[in-house]
């Protein structure tokens, strides 16, 4: 098969080297009758083949690397799929809901595929992606025999690849809504609606991490549905879930309701100003959790999002009894984990109290981190202990 050569100007061949599977607009000094969602023969500033590649023409990020040697045929998708597969069948012996393709990380760029129970949801963010997606289904149906495939296309970033945003039924049964199993408890995972494919997958094991630090009362704050406090209700005496979704604690309540949970209460509230009225309150918790939104989506707002950060966990702080724990969580690659933990400092000094980090703890193991490339390390989960 030919394919149309996109040359690299020094600065992208070095990049390319570096092992990172995204080229930029910039790196590139000449493309050849290319269009967005071709797949590309890559080649140096001397002309050399260098690997193959999904071409954007609207994106920044021009070039989405796929191989440097194998031809991106059928079969190489497949390969990559079941070794996908076979890395969460090392990780997890039954799971009940996991990522099962994390783009690049599995070297599937921009291809994402989760599964709860028997329902796969798929996303493909680049154009390179949606111009394989029928071949996709087709190979996940033959290795994973699934009851529905759901596209859940909605993201944004869609809309730099000159993409439409759109979630609807692909394959099998029309579903709405699928119970799955997370540390034992039962939650609702509402697969064409709920925020991502359905479910926040990457905190899955920080959720079942927590319920090891809960005791006495534990504050759950930005509590989506539940995730964490289901988990640390099974050691904690009573758990305060606080959301400014009152569509999400409702779906809380139904996991509760189902799990048979009843010292879990829900309050709607913006969480910034919950955590200062129950300060006035001298209220106090023997943990606190703290998942927030990603204060910093993009380089430029990270200023703004480090006070976020910093007044956010300081007010957390300000509610723990002594010995008691915090789990604080960013979601926001553009926070380092260096510069998280400096903001934590600087709110306990700015509190006079003192902290031990007792654990550090990242995204899932089924979201794996591609060691060339550091956006794919996103979250960070940092446990600490008042002392």
């Amino acid at each position: 098969m030919s394919y149309a050569s996109v040359v690299l100007t020094e600065r992208g061949h070095r990049r390319l080297l570096t092992g990172h599977p995204w080229i930029y607009k910039g790196d590139i000094s000449s493309v050849e009758s290319a269009e967005s969602g071709d797949i590309v023969s890559i080649r140096d500033s001397r002309g050399r083949h260098a690997g193959f590649a999904f071409y954007s023409a609207t994106s920044l990020i021009a070039l989405r690397i796929i191989s440097h040697e194998d031809e991106p045929d059928r079969s190489l998708f497949r390969r990559r799929i079941e070794k996908a597969i076979e890395l969460r069948r090392l990780l997890y012996a039954q799971r009940s809901m996991e990522r099962v393709v994390h783009g690049e990380s599995d070297g599937l760029p921009s291809l994402i595929v989760d599964r709860y129970e028997d329902v796969l949801v798929i996303q493909t963010l680049s154009a390179g992606a949606e111009r394989i997606k029928e071949m996709i289904v087709e190979l996940l149906c033959d290795l994973l025999s699934p009851r529905t495939i759901i596209e859940r296309n909605d993201p944004s970033v869609r809309k730099l690849e000159g993409l439409q945003q759109i979630s609807t039924l692909v394959k099998g049964e029309a579903v709405t809504e699928v119970w799955c199993r997370e540390g034992g408890q039962l939650v609702k995972v509402s697969p064409l609606t709920g925020q991502k494919t359905g479910l926040f997958l990457d905190q899955q094991e920080n959720h079942e991490a927590a319920a090891a630090y809960a005791r006495g009362r534990v504050l759950d704050a930005f509590a989506y549905q539940g995730g964490f406090a289901l988990q640390v209700a099974k050691n904690a005496a009573h758990v305060t879930s606080v959301d400014s979704s009152a569509e999400a604690l409702h779906v809380l309540k139904e996991n509760c309701h189902r799990n048979g949970l009843t010292h879990i209460d829900t309050i709607e509230a913006n969480v910034f100003d919950h955590l200062t009225e129950r300060y006035r309150m001298h209220a106090t918790f023997d943990m606190v959790i703290l998942d927030p939104p990603a204060f910093a989506k993009n380089r430029g707002s990270l200023a703004g999002a480090l006070r976020g950060y910093k007044e956010i966990n300081l007010r957390a702080m300000s509610l723990l009894e002594p010995g008691g724990i915090l789990m604080t969580s960013s979601c926001s690659y553009h926070l380092s984990e260096e510069r998280l933990l400096m903001l934590l400092a600087e709110a306990a000094a700015d509190l006079g109290r003192h902290y031990q980090i007792i654990e550090k703890r990242t995204q899932a193991r089924d979201h794996p981190i591609l060691l060339s490339m550091p956006e794919s390390y996103y979250l960070k989960c940092i446990v600490l202990r008042m002392m």
